[in-house]
């Protein structure tokens, strides 16, 4: 959860975002807006990263108010929002269903997290701190968990049989799904309610900004937050579901492969709280920097295969979700160095130059496979 200020009324850009994002979409349904040329896409474009990062401020505030376990179940709740609503636009706008969307989604938010998200903030962190201490406990949790939805999820389907390609048949598929989501179900009552304290800032964090975090929302902000979470969550998946066809136009006139829709998508999804992880790392709260980090790669894969399970069972879309093996080589290196430079709970700058190293191969695999 990003570490603002709770207590202060919301930032213009918060409302003005949504507010105008209903403005247009209204406009857009009432036949009043011209669509189609290259003006319209790129208000839609922008309105659309408005929304997103107002969408998570909002349910920030909420998740601030109501305090643990709610808090984060409605922070990651609105993220899979988001992302779902991103990932099944662009399958209904695909002419044969789009069934490596969400797979690529989930892999790139998962190679980001571990990579570019997670290298910035060492190096970030490690340039200005010097050395930086997190818990292990609670980031041994955060990976154990990742790591096998990550293997399950990614790596699993291309050596299963029941079904032709990278793909789980359908007794398979709930199982995975049923996982998922029982893991995270676990993970979010060790993290909030059994063991809260492995979870907690390190002691010697910046105390001011520990501090911070304990700022509660009023009612009234709570409240006006709570609808325009709703009104973002809304306009994000109305939004996304306008531009999918013009970003599919935008990969096809960058000759990208169709695989780095997912990176696009992720890294939308993931700049919200990427940002405040980075914020986090710089005041020195290395453990809040990457309990975002890293939960958002587990909010991400955990709660969106569910879901998508459940599209794709009811509107007979296929769903592949094996990666290729270099794809596989590369997340099984990013765990692997995510363990060797996170658990011994003591992180410095060469770590992180590392992990921005593999993210770098990771973006020019997804551009030139």
């Amino acid at each position: 959860m990003a570490s603002t200020s709770h207590a202060a009324g919301n930032p213009w850009w918060t409302i003005v975002f949504p507010v105008v994002t209903v403005i247009l979409l209204a406009a857009y349904f009432l036949g009043i807006t011209p669509s189609g040329n290259n003006i319209f896409y790129s208000a839609v474009a922008f309105l659309l990263c408005g929304a997103v990062f107002a969408s998570v401020h909002h349910a920030e505030v909420v998740a601030a108010r109501v305090g643990e376990p709610f808090g984060s179940i409605i922070l990651a709740a609105a993220v899979t929002v988001i992302e779902v609503g991103l990932i099944v636009a662009l399958m209904l706008a695909a002419p044969d269903g789009g069934p490596t969307i969400a797979r690529d989604t989930v892999y790139s938010a998962v190679m980001i997290v571990l990579t570019g998200l997670i290298g910035l903030c060492l190096v970030m962190g490690g340039r200005k701190h010097f050395e930086q201490k997190l818990r292990v406990q609670g980031t041994s949790s955060y990976l154990a968990v990742l790591g096998t939805l990550a293997t399950i999820a990614l790596i699993l389907p291309n050596y299963t049989v029941s079904a032709s390609g990278p793909s789980y048949n359908q007794t398979q598929l709930a199982a995975v799904a049923l996982v998922s989501l029982a893991l995270y179900i676990a993970f979010l009552f060790v993290q909030t309610v059994r063991h809260r304290d492995y979870f907690l800032s390190a002691p010697d964090d910046s105390e001011d900004a520990v501090n911070e975090e304990h700022a509660v929302p009023t009612n009234a902000r709570t409240w006006s937050s709570t609808a325009l979470l709703l009104v973002s969550l809304t306009g994000v998946v109305l939004l996304a579901k306008l531009f999918s066809p013009k970003l599919n136009e935008f990969i096809i006139a960058a000759k990208l492969p169709n695989d780095f829709t997912g990176v696009i998508i992720a890294g939308l999804v993931l700049a919200p709280e990427s940002i405040a992880a980075v914020r986090a790392s710089l005041a020195n709260r290395p453990q809040t920097s990457i309990n975002l980090a890293l939960g958002s790669a587990l909010a991400s894969i955990a709660l969106t295969i569910p879901v998508i399970t459940l599209f794709t069972a009811f509107s007979h879309t296929p769903l592949q979700l094996g990666v290729s093996p270099a794809k596989t080589v590369l997340l099984v290196l990013a765990m692997f160095v995510s363990v060797i430079t996170l658990l011994p709970g003591r992180t410095t700058v060469l770590q992180g130059i590392v992990h921005l190293g593999i993210f770098v191969i990771f973006i020019v695999v997804a551009a030139v496979p």
